[in-house]
């Protein structure tokens, strides 16, 4: 096979052969060599259905028209400058629009560096150290958030990192998610904590969805402690619609953290919200942010047309949120997990009831799920390699797509 002869090469130049660890599938990963719409196909010449999307940020699927021509576009004006771009001010405009609570923001070139900026920008503004996180929760691979981290780390029993040292977790504190009377016993012991973080779904262990009425008591626990409230939308950004679930839930946070589906497909970060926050930001202010590829023309680009497109067809987000329920609808009866899904987000647990945190998440039947991964890829299903991973749905899967996927979840289910 391709792949197996591309890894072994990849293992001798490449840490572990692969560039993230959630790739590192036993004995080896596929290498893909393209995608088109729903679906890829790879270096083994098979044709996947796509349910992992880049883990997320393709929701108008593979090679779009109208992100290929607005990449194009840019190429042939050049693609890094190191100076303002027009661009810029116009993708700014956008999520100043789209987004609830942000009146300011600042392009950069991940999502990990949005979290890490924006949890930065917090200590500066309220000269706070500390830090809350949602157990489980992941917001990049930085040092003050690995602690106890959900995505890659969950999946490979290391929730913690070598490397950082013991000072740095001291100033990270975590409360449970879907937990709000935690969260107010330690905000009310700790006067030191600058900023709680969290993902309002959480989407790197899931999805695993707040409870009634659970982020509407995040935000007023944390206003009443003056702790600053940061979104990590860098998955749901977009991707639960317009205005991400800051909308979706009626809250509007004091800093959010976006990713993914705002470069369509190409390296991209944001942080944004309250303007006298946003404005303690160098060179406005004395918080140090930079980037030789912050507000990179191709990903701006990309980004730009994007939006457009989902602003121009918000009935698609409809449609996708039909085919996950058609989905779980597939199930058999005899099925003994949990289907969660939300918009174009879904996920099948190998518990009972679907989990109210990372603590519940984390009794899931790993072994069982590796049985079904393995099943759904034979049966030309790719999703993401973990159970502690969302999977996603793009506008561009078609009905038979869908089928497909349907049937592998009514009939590959142990």
């Amino acid at each position: 096979m391709r792949s197996e002869e591309l890894f072994k090469k990849a293992e001798k130049l490449i840490p572990g052969g692969v560039s993230s660890p959630v790739r590192a599938i036993k004995p080896y990963p596929f290498y893909t060599e393209s995608g088109k719409g729903g679906r890829i196909r790879t270096a083994d010449e098979t044709e996947l259905i796509d349910c992992c999307l880049g883990y997320g940020p393709l929701i108008l699927g593979h090679a779009h028209d109208a992100i290929k021509a607005a990449i194009q576009k840019q190429l042939d004006r050049g693609w890094l400058y190191g100076t303002p771009t027009e661009q810029e001010i116009e993708m700014a405009e956008r999520i100043i629009r789209d987004q609830p609570g942000i009146e300011m923001v600042r392009s950069v070139s991940s999502g990990s560096e949005a979290t890490m900026a924006a949890i930065r920008l917090a200590r500066g503004y309220t000269g706070k150290k500390k830090i809350l996180k949602i157990e489980g929760g992941f917001h990049g691979a930085h040092d003050s958030v690995l602690i106890k981290a959900g995505s890659g780390a969950t999946t490979l029993g290391i929730p913690d990192s070598a490397g950082i040292p013991p000072g740095v977790a001291e100033f990270t504190r975590q409360v449970p998610y879907n937990d709000p009377v935690a969260l107010d016993q330690i905000l009310a012991g700790d006067d030191d904590i600058a900023a709680f973080i969290l993902e309002p779904v959480m989407g790197n262990i899931g999805p695993i969805l707040p409870e009634e009425h659970y982020l509407k008591e995040v935000r007023r626990i944390t206003q009443e402690h003056d702790v600053l409230l940061i979104f990590d939308e860098v998955i749901t950004g977009y991707r639960l619609g317009i205005g991400g679930a800051a909308k979706k839930y009626g809250i509007t946070p004091d800093l959010t953290t976006l990713g993914k589906i705002i470069g369509g497909g190409l390296p991209i970060g944001a942080f944004g919200g309250r303007r006298d926050i946003m404005e303690m930001i160098a060179p406005a202010g004395p918080v140090y942010q930079a980037g030789t590829f912050s507000g990179n023309p191709l990903s701006l680009a990309a980004g730009i047309a994007t939006i457009d497109y989902l602003n121009t067809h918000q009935e698609e987000y409809r449609r996708a949120e039909e085919r996950t329920r058609a989905i779980e609808d597939s199930l058999p009866s005899s099925a003994k997990g949990s289907f969660v899904r939300t918009q174009s987000i879904f996920k099948y647990f190998f518990r009972d009831n679907p989990p109210k945190n990372y603590a519940e998440a984390k009794e899931s039947d790993t072994d069982t799920f590796r049985t079904f991964w393995k099943a759904a890829l034979q049966n030309g299903v790719f999703i993401p390699p973990a159970q502690f991973e969302s999977n996603f749905l793009s506008f561009a899967h078609t009905d038979e797509d869908i089928e497909t996927i349907a049937g592998v979840y009514h009939s590959c289910l142990p």
